[in-house]
């Protein structure tokens, strides 16, 4: 496996993991292995690659009710995997759990869960973070008694053409909408500022179909994932349909997680914890909307993070509560997933992000 792709994993470090772990994937077969020594960080639930400058930045996610969350950057030698710690800056928040890098490579925006904002951190030429030039804080709440009394940013993602930041809120029901200057690294609220989900749904993560004209937004509480037809020219999202992720004869707990669109713009697969699932859907390339096509099992406890290889073939599910990463190939026809057999132990896995173009 000298010659595969490499893979960082981040991780929870509440207990025996150490930060961020690099390893190698075989794409030939699916096979995973670790490539060196973990990288230590502080709860680096998130992970963004910039494969030019050969960079890595994470969250440094404090609990979501104490202040003190942070993004911190790393160089890594695209040979061997290593990381290098580079420096960290304060995300203006708590619970820092998501991060996007823009596509020039110059700006982090990052989504604080525990405060309910996003911020904006400059990355400098050496790779460094600037200070955070500006924090938005979201306002509102929504139905759960608990998990909605507030705002609760849980991800923020840039558009395929890097004009437009949406940042899933999970406390208020809502996808703010950012109108996104890639020249001063600046947000301001767009026209429409927000597009709304059904109450209790509790929106997590989003991810773009390929064309651009479509979008899938995975819902934490509902367990349902919500197709939008999306106008690049507006940076405005309208509901097509809301699908569930689970089988309609499951009633155990369970709450949605990670969301991902197929490079080949046919499939999206979103993950269960709970039910302890991937959840496939099949996409109409003329409307955007779904079908639900199966639910393949991960093989271990709580999967929260996903990833597809850059060929398609191959897609990665992380199970936090089982400590281990599974790989399963993709059925190009269907959609559907069989497990190759090989699986990776790694202390408390939370997301995966492929250090290769897609291709």
């Amino acid at each position: 496996m000298d010659n595969g792709i490499l893979v960082f994993v981040g991780t929870y470090t509440r207990a025996r993991s150490q930060g961020i772990y690099p390893c190698r994937f075989d794409t030939a077969t699916g096979a995973i292995g670790l490539a060196g020594k973990a990288a230590e960080a502080d709860n680096p639930s998130f992970l963004a690659v910039d494969l030019a400058r050969r960079r890595l930045f994470s969250t440094a996610e404090a609990r979501p009710t104490t202040p003190g969350g942070a993004v911190s950057a790393f160089a890594f030698d695209p040979e061997t995997g290593e990381l290098t710690f580079l420096n960290q800056q304060a995300s203006q928040g708590s619970g820092p759990c998501h991060l996007s890098l823009d596509k020039t490579g110059r700006f982090v925006l990052a989504a604080n869960y525990g405060t309910g904002s996003v911020c904006v951190l400059p990355v400098r030429d050496d790779g460094h973070l600037g200070e955070a030039t500006q924090v938005l804080q979201h306002e509102g709440r929504s139905v759960h008694p608990r998990r909605q009394a507030g705002p609760h940013a849980h991800s923020i993602t840039l558009d395929p053409s890097n004009r437009y930041a949406f940042a899933a809120d999970l406390g208020i029901d809502k996808v703010m909408v950012y109108q996104f200057d890639p020249g001063q690294g600046e947000l301001k609220p767009n026209d429409p500022p927000w597009v709304g989900v059904e109450a209790g749904s509790g929106p997590r993560h989003l991810a773009f179909h390929p064309t651009g004209r479509h979008a899938y937004l995975i819902n934490e509480l509902s367990n349902t994932m919500t197709a939008f037809a999306y106008d690049a020219r507006r940076g405005a999202l309208s509901q097509l349909q809301t699908i569930s992720t689970l089988p309609a004869d499951f009633a155990a707990a369970s709450t949605a997680a990670d969301v991902h669109v197929h490079p080949s713009g046919r499939f999206v697969y979103g993950s269960n914890r709970g039910h302890d699932s991937i959840a496939i859907f099949a996409v109409n390339q003329e409307t955007g909307r779904l079908t639900a096509v199966g639910y393949e099992p991960t093989g271990g406890r709580t999967p929260r993070g996903l990833a597809i290889d850059p060929t398609g073939t191959y897609l990665l599910a992380a199970n936090q509560d089982s400590d281990t990463i599974v790989t399963f190939r993709v059925d190009q026809h269907t959609g559907l997933l069989k497990p190759t057999g090989h699986t990776i132990e790694v202390p408390s896995p939370v997301c995966v992000r492929f250090a290769a173009p897609l291709s």
